[in-house]
């Protein structure tokens, strides 16, 4: 079983920090990857060294890469091909149509095997029963 130290605020220096933001922009780990490999015990602690000495344009709010989006660069994105666009919207299309696919089994098993009927409500209908 590994034990790590807790860690004070006095512990961190400016070239740890910076190290551990130059980690992490350039993509080799999350900030989190980083609290938990460095025993950071702040859940901002990181993304404050992010602010403060990182090299992302933070001015518009939290960079699209700490989003979960996938560019990492503050470059404003380039338009795409329309043949790029075609193949994003496919991509889309294919998983909403396997999640609907997924749905519609969850359906028949519930009824199937449940005997529960699920059915969409339709506007204005209310969820209480009529009197």
């Amino acid at each position: 079983m590994k034990i790590e130290a807790r860690r004070s605020q006095r512990d961190y220096s400016l070239a740890f920090k910076l190290e551990v933001v130059d980690q992490v922009e350039k993509g080799e780990m999350t900030y989190r990857q980083a609290q938990d490999r460095y025993g950071i015990q702040g859940r901002s602690t990181v993304l404050v060294w992010l602010r403060k000495h990182g090299q992302l344009d933070w001015s518009g709010g939290t960079p699209s890469f700490y989003r979960g989006e996938s560019r990492m660069s503050n470059e404003p994105s380039r338009p795409q091909s329309p043949e790029q666009r075609i193949k994003e919207l496919e991509q889309k299309l294919a998983e909403s149509e396997q999640k609907a696919e997924f749905f519609e089994a969850v359906i028949d098993v519930l009824k199937k095997d449940y005997g529960v009927n699920v059915v969409k409500k339709r506007r204005g209908t209310s969820s209480k029963a009529k009197r």
